[in-house]
């Protein structure tokens, strides 16, 4: 039985030798600290077994055992340390290396637009960060893919914009060289008709800028007290001239009387859009019939019916897509 003195300095002896073990190894730690991950393990590992070698030899020491037993001790000791410090080595560096360089090849493969699938290259560490790559890979995939639908977007939405805006800008050109060469046979009609096409024009102009305050976020409603009447006539008149044309009838029912918070403006705008599209489609010397009519959580809900095709199934998930500025032009005068 260790008297408590005994015991007392064993304890002491350890502390001290695992004390100078731990100065020794934080700055082997700090010196190798942009080294191998495996060579920092190594070093830890080296340190802990260094600490219990020179502690049990230190106590040895102090308990004076023979020179033969301490000799053994050493030889056993030594032996046991390298082999477990070189399998430890070994085992670590190769378990690393091929987790790193799994990750690594990951790495690539998301940097080359690659998806990741999911994997388990190692260590539960490594693991939970190759899961969280292959995540990455899949939202930058998806973004990538909602980057080029966007801009393949905008290539036709300006494709769009270039063909329906010459149109018009060449009538124009045309309709101003025949007056200026004095070939036009009625300057006062083809000036009307100039006018009308820059109205069209400038229509178009406006519906850009609205389309780009819609898309950057920044339209303002201007929220009033309007009744529902005067914003279906506003936007009755719009098209009457549309639909004169090809004989439709624009009617409403059970709209007078409803009583509405709302922009006027981009209220007379969307219904007029619905309006247009129901006079552009639908069959000649048909009807165009506008409808209110109240819902339980006392929003009021406004039809356009007509008897057009509608939109076709598979295109239903695009409405609200990039769509294409149709224009309706005055006819150009005969020169």
């Amino acid at each position: 039985m260790l008297a408590l003195p005994d015991i007392g300095l064993i304890v002491m002896t350890t502390v001290i030798c695992t004390a100078a073990v731990t100065l020794l190894t934080g700055p082997a730690l700090h010196a190798n600290r942009r080294g191998p991950v495996a060579s920092q393990f190594a070093i830890v590992v080296a340190g802990a077994v260094t600490s219990i070698v020179s502690s049990i030899l230190a106590v040895m020491v102090e308990m004076f055992i023979s020179t033969h037993d301490l000799t053994v001790l050493v030889w056993v000791i030594a032996i046991s340390t390298v082999i477990s410090l070189a399998t430890t080595w070994l085992t670590i560096s190769r378990a690393v290396r091929r987790s790193v360089g799994r990750l690594s090849a990951s790495a690539r493969h998301l940097a080359a637009g690659a998806v990741l699938e999911p994997a388990e290259p190692g260590w539960r560490e490594f693991n939970d960060l190759h899961a969280r790559l292959a995540d990455t890979s899949v939202q930058l995939a998806q973004a990538r893919a909602e980057v080029e639908k966007l801009d393949a977007a905008r290539r036709q939405f300006f494709a769009w914009i270039s063909h329906d805006l010459r149109t018009p800008l060449a009538g124009i050109r045309a309709m101003t060289e025949a007056i200026d060469d004095g070939f036009a046979p009625d300057p006062a009609d083809y000036v009307r008709t100039i006018r009308a096409r820059v109205d069209t024009v400038t229509g178009m102009v406006d519906d850009l800028f609205a389309l780009s305050t819609l898309q950057s976020g920044t339209l303002h409603l201007q929220r009033e007290l309007v009744p529902l009447l005067d914003i279906v006539s506003d936007a009755v008149v719009d098209v009457r001239a549309a639909a004169s044309a090809r004989g439709i009838r624009v009617v409403h029912c059970d709209v007078a009387g409803h009583m509405l918070w709302a922009d006027p403006r981009e209220l007379t705008r969307a219904i007029g859009n619905l309006l247009a599209n129901g006079v552009r489609h639908a069959p000649e010397h048909s009807d165009i019939l506008v409808t209110a009519h109240h819902r339980d959580d006392d929003h009021l809900i406004i039809s356009v019916l007509d008897h057009g095709p509608g939109v076709a199934s598979e295109d239903l998930g695009h409405i609200f897509e990039g769509f294409q500025l149709s224009i309706t032009l005055p006819a150009t005068p005969a020169v």
